[in-house]
């Protein structure tokens, strides 16, 4: 984990100061430095910046009036010579308030708290990402009193047998459920399931070959559609033939 640092300070050696300490610290890398908020659009991909280091008495336009404007940003530690922005600075929710002259061991303090925050975002935002994609890989469907959990990745088809549907999977086992299949079709992703016939839906990676009449799934024969065989063969077959 590398966090890019952008530094604004209209004191050269102030900015110099930090960007020797952002050297110093092996999970910090410069990203760019400017003398006031408004040569920040100078610096190449300035909004993948992690980090900014900023002061507050700049010409032009201060640290807390750049802050204010700005619509998204990242974490942010306020350095400065005026302790009395503190207050203001921690209202527009900045990291830390580095007070100049600035101590590499404050510095470093500062940016392991950001560390730790940027980490636990991190993690969070996997967390939630993980949740959602697991919440995907199953659907529930109400077979007699009771509800089953079937992963898609062992349906093999599913098959329309009037007010019913049975969906058949990998480990030979038949999930009979009173849902239509039109109702069915709409709640699966047709980047991997596809209707090849009035009666049937089929896991388009379960495929094992495609005839005139029908689709061959391990033991299955299943009948293909005159309306659909079409769209089966230009969605499966024709960016997959081997050409001479």
């Amino acid at each position: 984990m590398v966090l890019k640092c952008i530094v604004i300070d209209d004191e050269p050696l102030a900015r110099e100061c930090i960007s020797n300490y952002i050297a110093e610290v092996d999970f910090l890398e410069l990203h760019g430095c400017c003398a006031n908020p408004l040569e920040i659009t100078k610096i190449k991909n300035a909004h993948e910046a992690d980090l900014l280091f900023l002061d507050i008495q700049m010409p032009r336009m201060n640290g807390i009036e750049f802050l204010k404007s700005m619509k998204s940003k990242p974490m942010v530690i306020i350095t400065t010579a005026f302790p009395n922005y503190a207050l203001e600075g921690f209202d527009l929710d900045v990291m830390d308030y580095l007070l100049k002259p600035i101590t590499f061991t404050r510095f470093f303090k500062a940016v392991c708290k950001v560390k730790e925050q940027y980490l636990l975002l991190e993690n969070k935002t996997k967390s939630t990402s993980n949740n959602e994609s697991s919440a995907s890989d199953y659907v529930f469907i109400k077979c007699d009193n009771s509800y089953k959990k079937i992963y898609f990745d062992d349906i093999l088809f599913i098959k329309s047998m009037q007010n019913y549907v049975a969906f058949h999977t990998s480990d030979g086992k038949k999930y009979l459920s009173l849902i239509p299949l039109k109702e069915v079709a709409k709640q699966l992703d047709s980047g991997v399931f596809l209707q090849v016939h009035k009666s049937y839906i089929v896991c388009i990676h379960k495929i094992e070959s495609i005839e005139t009449e029908g689709i061959t799934i391990g033991s299955h024969h299943i009948p293909l559609g005159r309306n659909y065989k079409s769209e089966i063969m230009e969605k499966i077959v024709h960016n997959k033939i081997l050409k001479k």
